[in-house]
């Protein structure tokens, strides 16, 4: 690998915690580490058992538990959350569960200022990274701020046994993704290179060992490790035309977070590989595959996984406003943003066939 001599990579304030039993025994030391005397712990419905034994631990530092965290953070769910917050006068805040709680917690802490505890029960990556994301109006926004990166992260392996193989699965693909991106970000560097490595070759091993053995601790301390490692690589680079898709497809359509990036990546990474040779060479080493695009089509499909838009809720008819809004406006990425190009990717990941480099646009479509 050719070394790139010329490089900016900026270090995050964030503490990490990693060990089995770590939510319930480690959270109260990082709350008083912080100097923090009322934490409102936040979280959503399906992982509100966790978040009360979180809760619990804390004992009086526990100013409440608010189990509204929803996906793609609602801006009136940021809101409720905020008054929330500040009725109990807590001093910092608790998230434990995937992205969606990480992203209430990050919200509040936007609007508050107030420090953040994330404790992940998914392989999402946001408690990782400083990016911020609001939904309002069918329009989601996102942003980059210091104040919503978690102060300290606990890392239990033991709160993601509890999550079903097909959420881990997607959620698994959904931190491949961030890897896959920053590859190929304007600002990737030698560091973040190996991470995104590392961070892949992990997960993709671990996936298809948790498919087949969910309880399988070992392997879902390496997906969680893997997914640490690609959040960072998030965390550290701009995000591109994945991403973008993405956002405006959970944002504008509702469609599921985990499993819309599961579908896109390996369409948009197709997209992009004519003009990221660099990215395409650290992952086929990471993969052990050639054709990395098929493979990431490939790996989703043996595990079970979605692999089109269409099974996500997606009709024929969103295409075109989706691309007008994902085409909008110029953003980073290895390869141009143009209408025509985003309508191929979108339209080859509608139909979920096998992706092809050279993405077909409407006008080449065949008739069905």
């Amino acid at each position: 690998m050719t070394f790139q001599e010329e490089f900016t990579y900026e270090t995050r304030p964030v503490r990490v915690v990693f060990r089995p039993g770590a939510a319930v025994t480690a959270t109260p030391d990082e709350a008083a580490r912080l100097g923090l005397g009322r934490l409102l712990v936040v979280c959503g419905s399906r992982g509100e058992p966790a978040a009360r034994a979180v809760a619990d631990a804390l004992g009086d530092r526990c100013a409440g538990l608010h189990a509204e965290a929803r996906m793609h953070v609602p801006v009136e769910d940021a809101d409720r959350a905020v008054e929330v917050v500040r009725a109990a006068g807590a001093d910092g805040c608790v998230a434990v569960g995937g992205g969606s709680a990480i992203g209430l917690g990050k919200a509040i802490a936007l609007r508050t200022g107030l420090p953040l505890i994330a404790v992940p029960s998914t392989y999402s990556g946001s408690e990782m990274t400083p990016v911020w994301g609001l939904t309002e109006h069918g329009a989601k926004r996102t942003g980059r701020d210091p104040a919503v990166q978690p102060r300290s992260v606990v890392y239990d392996p033991r709160l993601t046994l509890s999550l079903p193989v097909a959420l881990t699965v997607t959620s698994g693909i959904n931190a491949l993704a961030h890897a896959v991106e920053a590859l190929y970000a304007p600002d990737v560097s030698p560091l973040v290179s190996v991470m995104a490595e590392e961070g892949v070759r992990a997960m993709a091993e671990a996936l298809p060992r948790l498919a087949a053995d969910p309880e399988d601790l070992d392997a879902r301390s390496r997906a969680l490790y893997a997914a640490w490692l690609c959040g960072a690589c998030l965390g550290a680079t701009t995000m591109g035309l994945h991403h973008k898709l993405c956002h405006v497809l959970g944002g504008t359509y509702g469609l599921p977070h985990a499993e819309t990036h599961t579908v896109v990546l390996p369409y948009a990474l197709a997209h992009n590989a004519p003009a990221a040779p660099r990215a395409l060479t650290v992952l086929r080493r990471a993969l052990g595959a050639d054709d990395v695009p098929r493979a990431l089509w490939d790996l989703a499909g043996r595990l079970g996984a979605p692999r089109s838009l269409a099974e996500l809720g997606l009709t024929e008819a969103d295409v075109p406003p989706a691309v007008t809004r994902a085409a909008g406006e110029p953003y980073a990425n290895p390869r141009e943003v143009t209408a025509e190009g985003v309508r191929g990717v979108l339209l080859a990941a509608y139909e979920g066939g096998p992706p092809d480099s050279s993405l077909r646009t409407e006008g080449d479509r065949k008739p069905s």
